[in-house]
């Protein structure tokens, strides 16, 4: 994979997840990434299997209340790119590593703030999780099935997607303009906000009136029987996502399907054929066709799936199983 952020410098000042995950993808492409952790710090994931601590140039464990650490920390800023933090709003300052005082350091520094409610509003200083941030975000309402409590899709949605990926994006784009202008600047990312964008078809659905407020009632969140989950006969799962009526056209074929995409009996009849035969049987069947259909893998099956493997999209580093770099780049032949 080519080393597309080669020559980038950043400072990362070691916290909870999102801010690790988006270091973690800058170094992935070619960032070299120091990497600050607190003296005294007990790591929630012992750092063998911290996945989210790859790829940095240096890690460095320095006590920010010593002035000499904290002097450290500016000298590495001074000559970075951009600097990468986690903490409340206020914290850095406390420090003396606000961003008024490294970019009086360094006017092209981009420094990066992820945090769950933001820099400003009512709730900026409080604590939450990515369940708190995606639920005021509107997004957690959509997540679940008819009847049943909304359903938090573990921490990918505000942590991840709206959090760590969300900050990767926004230091790539704040170094192109700081490289372009000479000027650095903040990015206040805020998991919340994250949340929401992520959620924009969703809004442009519930604007357009094709999105009911209501759980597993619409085209996506399981409210149609050819877009949901099926259990087979020996307890697995896959998934159906036949949209489109050319693609159902073929899954229906390929089973044997009675009812049409529209017919109400046919989420019966896909439960019924699914529970006949073991999830391998359905994979022989309906994996080298247009039918959008995949077994639902575990952790542990989806590495081995002949797919991934063959796009090497899991590596084996020091002994840990784990999501490689993506996305991938290639260059063009002159």
């Amino acid at each position: 994979m080519g080393a597309v952020l080669e020559g980038v410098r950043i400072v990362e000042m070691a916290g909870l997840a999102p801010a690790p995950f988006a270091a973690m993808m800058l170094a992935d492409h070619g960032a070299e990434v120091v990497r600050i952790e607190r003296a005294g710090a007990t790591p929630p994931i012992p750092p063998e299997f911290d996945i989210l601590r790859r790829g940095r140039a240096e890690i460095l464990v320095l006590d920010l209340k010593r002035p000499d650490d904290v002097a450290r920390v500016r000298g590495l800023a001074a000559d970075a790119d951009g600097l990468i933090e986690g903490f409340r709003p206020g914290a850095m300052e406390r420090l003396g590593l606000g961003p008024d005082r490294l970019c009086r350091d360094n006017p092209r520094l981009v420094y990066g703030r992820l945090t769950g409610w933001g820099q400003s509003g009512p709730l900026a200083g409080r604590a939450g999780h990515d369940i708190d941030y995606i639920a005021l975000a509107g997004a957690l309402s959509t997540y679940g099935r008819a009847g049943a409590p909304p359903t938090p899709p573990v921490n990918v949605v505000g942590d991840f997607g709206g959090g760590g990926l969300l900050m990767a994006f926004g230091m790539v784009a704040g170094i192109l303009a700081a490289r372009a202008t000479g000027r650095g600047r903040v990015v206040d990312c805020a998991m919340v906000d994250g949340a929401a964008l992520l959620s924009a078809l969703t809004f442009s659905l519930h604007a357009a009136g094709l999105w009911r407020e209501a759980r597993g009632a619409n085209l996506l969140d399981t409210g149609r029987p050819y877009y949901d989950c099926y259990q087979c006969a020996d307890g697995h799962w896959v998934a159906v996502g036949a949209l489109e009526p050319r693609f159902f056209a073929i899954l229906r074929d390929r089973l044997g399907l009675r009812c049409g995409q529209d017919d109400p009996g046919l989420r019966e009849e896909l439960e019924t054929t699914f529970r006949s035969r073991v999830r391998q049987h359905w994979c022989a069947l309906l994996e080298g066709f247009d039918a959008c259909f995949a077994p639902i893998l575990s952790l542990s099956e989806a590495p081995s799936h002949p797919h991934n493997a063959m796009r090497g999209t899991f590596a084996n580093i020091g002994g840990v199983t784990q999501t490689a770099p993506a996305p991938r780049f290639s260059e063009l032949e002159p």
